[in-house]
């Protein structure tokens, strides 16, 4: 893909803009210590450190000579954001950071290099230069590197259009990113899904001209706890013969965005060298419409043994990670945690910025969400309600893959997903995030388009888990 980091945060060393920091309520002290000119100008300007504003000032001959930037309370880790983009390209460095959070360097680097993520590979001009920062002292660079590079790799996956991220262009990014971190590879393709017992995987994606697929990576040592990521990989979704309306179609690009996210995740497990023994299990699909499409009312037999009545054909992720969950939870891992870009409802409830985290592992609720706290990757619990799993009742099969029922349309979602996730004689510690995926609009630090979101969180839980 086209984005690198390296040109957004460099060695230090040479002469560099220096960037100071203020809060607030320090304001005040901060601008007695500068000259009368810089006093000024802040003046003049109404500069009141609000969260993420910037002052830029000049020197005598119009050139940038420093740069004043806002923390508002000193709580918000995204006030670099958008300097990237916004500042005049050159070299700056942080050169003081009054009243910031202890965490204000790692922060101020993550930020800076998310927010100059651009995605440029279908522009005729290059990506125009950015404002290149030097690392600031004191920050975690590995974690920084680890993040925006996994980030990154989500972005440009969902991103990328689907005529160039169908199944096959999204097994050979699997495949390149196995290849590089020195993970075990196999794919299971077209009528090999049949005769391996995925038929729900198969029944979805055989009416695309890419055939469907099961893609399937370890790493790390045999012997380390287990954990096991799985994403929904719908390449493209058409909603089937349930045909979606084109302002619903528009962005099924982004409906692979469970597995760009699982992989971007993976590949910060892996260049971070965390103690686990890794599986990633994504579902390859595009669920298009052609003459041996399923349709609605067919039953469908899983890898599971249960039997599923179709209800609706856009409700075709659960049916593929039902079968991927099956396969993942033989291995009785440690963890299991599924990425899908699976309910419009989830979106009516919470909006674009904040997935739904279902579980009923009590412990492992906290710790997510303790994990997203400690991120800034918001994360919000939705009830795994028990009783809604009534309006996926069949009279003809063991369950209907959606129902008829207009309401809890992400919990009953993520009840379906709980009859493949929670086996009787098995107890694996599971998580769903239903998420987005998407940025509707620019963000300090998120640009507009494809989107990690929950990324963060989960690495850190992964990394408080077994470190």
């Amino acid at each position: 893909m086209t984005f690198s980091l390296s040109n957004l945060l460099v060695e230090p060393g040479a002469s560099a803009v220096p960037i100071y920091a203020v809060t607030a309520d320090r304001l005040e002290s901060f601008v007695g210590t500068q000259s009368a000119a810089v006093k000024a100008w802040l003046a003049a300007t109404g500069f009141r450190a609000d969260a993420g504003s910037v002052s830029v000032i000049a020197d005598a001959t119009g050139a940038v000579a420093a740069v004043v930037l806002g923390l508002g309370k000193g709580d918000d880790p995204w006030v670099t954001g958008t300097l990237a983009k916004s500042l005049p390209k050159g070299l700056y460095r942080i050169a003081e950071a009054v009243g910031a959070m202890a965490q204000f360097p790692t922060w101020a680097a993550l930020a800076w290099g998310l927010g100059g993520y651009s995605f440029s590979k279908y522009k005729s001009e290059p990506a125009p230069e950015r404002a290149r920062l030097q690392w600031p002292e004191g920050c975690d660079r590995a974690y920084v590197e680890q993040a925006v590079a996994g980030a990154a790799l989500t972005r440009d996956l969902v991103n990328t259009p689907a005529n160039d991220m169908l199944p096959d262009a999204l097994e050979k990014a699997a495949h390149d990113l196995a290849e590089a971190c020195g993970a075990t590879f196999k794919v299971i393709t077209g009528d090999e899904l049949l005769a391996a017992n995925y038929p729900m995987i198969h029944a979805v994606g055989r009416a695309s001209t890419c055939p469907p697929r099961l893609i399937d990576f370890s790493w790390g040592n045999a012997t380390a706890p287990k954990v096991t990521l799985v994403g929904k990989g719908v390449c493209f979704d058409t909603g089937g013969l349930d045909l979606k309306p084109a302002s619903a179609m528009a962005l099924m690009k982004k409906d692979m965005g469970g597995a760009a996210t699982v992989l971007g995740l993976a590949q910060m497990i892996m260049q971070a060298a965390l103690p686990v023994r890794l599986r990633v299990l994504i579902p390859a699909v595009e669920n298009a419409v052609a003459g041996n499409a399923f349709r609605p009312g067919d039953v469908l037999r899983t890898r599971k043994g249960m039997t599923v009545e179709i209800g609706n054909t856009d409700a075709e992720g659960r049916l593929v990670l039902g079968d991927a969950l099956t396969e993942a939870i033989s291995e009785s891992p440690a963890l299991m945690i599924d990425c899908a870009t699976l309910t419009g409802a989830a979106r009516s409830a919470l909006g674009p910025e904040l997935p739904a985290l279902f579980s009923d592992d009590e412990a492992l609720v906290a710790d997510m969400l303790a994990a997203a706290e400690k991120t800034f990757d918001p994360l919000w619990r939705l009830p795994l309600w028990q009783p809604y799993r009534r309006m996926l009742d069949s009279k003809v099969a063991d369950i209907n893959n959606a129902g008829d029922s207009p309401f809890a349309g992400a919990i009953t979602a993520a009840l379906f997903l709980k009859e493949f996730a929670r086996p009787k004689d098995t107890h694996v510690s599971w998580a769903h995030l239903d998420l987005y995926a998407w940025n509707p609009g620019d963000r300090p630090g998120r640009p507009a388009g494809g989107e990690a979101l929950g990324q963060r969180a989960a690495f850190e839980l992964i990394r408080a888990r077994f470190t």
